[in-house]
């Protein structure tokens, strides 16, 4: 995962997806990754909730990928009491992350086709057994 340097706190997102969203996004780019961070330690120990309910369709050792329900990330930010513009921006990390892995992975179209109708959730992984 990459390091937040938010007190060694961690988040699933790459450099190159943070830079994108952060460069869209409307919270200040400076917060996004201690956003990721918060939402990943919410995240990680729900993992097999995940894996029960929802279609994985990456497996790194060193995070899974689900595509969820529309309405996840609204869920996830009224838990976290995040605010609408914080909540949009760590959906929009999240899928941004999808999009990259599915460019490299000769699956980009697979991915964005999916994400019309559903949304994309990326866990890190480290230290959590399968």
């Amino acid at each position: 995962m990459e390091s937040t340097g938010n007190g060694g706190e961690d988040h699933p997102i790459d450099g190159t997806a943070l830079l994108k969203t952060a460069a869209l996004a409307s919270v200040p780019a400076d917060r996004l990754p201690a956003l990721l961070a918060r939402v990943q330690t919410d995240l990680g120990p729900r993992i097999d909730e995940y894996r029960r309910r929802y279609e994985r369709i990456e497996a790194a050792p060193d995070r899974e990928t689900f595509l969820v329900e529309p309405d996840h990330w609204e869920d996830v930010g009224a838990r976290l009491d995040l605010a609408d513009r914080e909540r949009d921006a760590v959906a929009r990390a999240h899928e941004t992350a999808v999009e990259r892995w599915g460019a490299t992975t000769d699956r980009r179209a697979e991915f964005e086709t999916a994400l019309e109708i559903r949304s994309a959730v990326v866990i890190g992984v480290d230290g959590i057994e399968e």
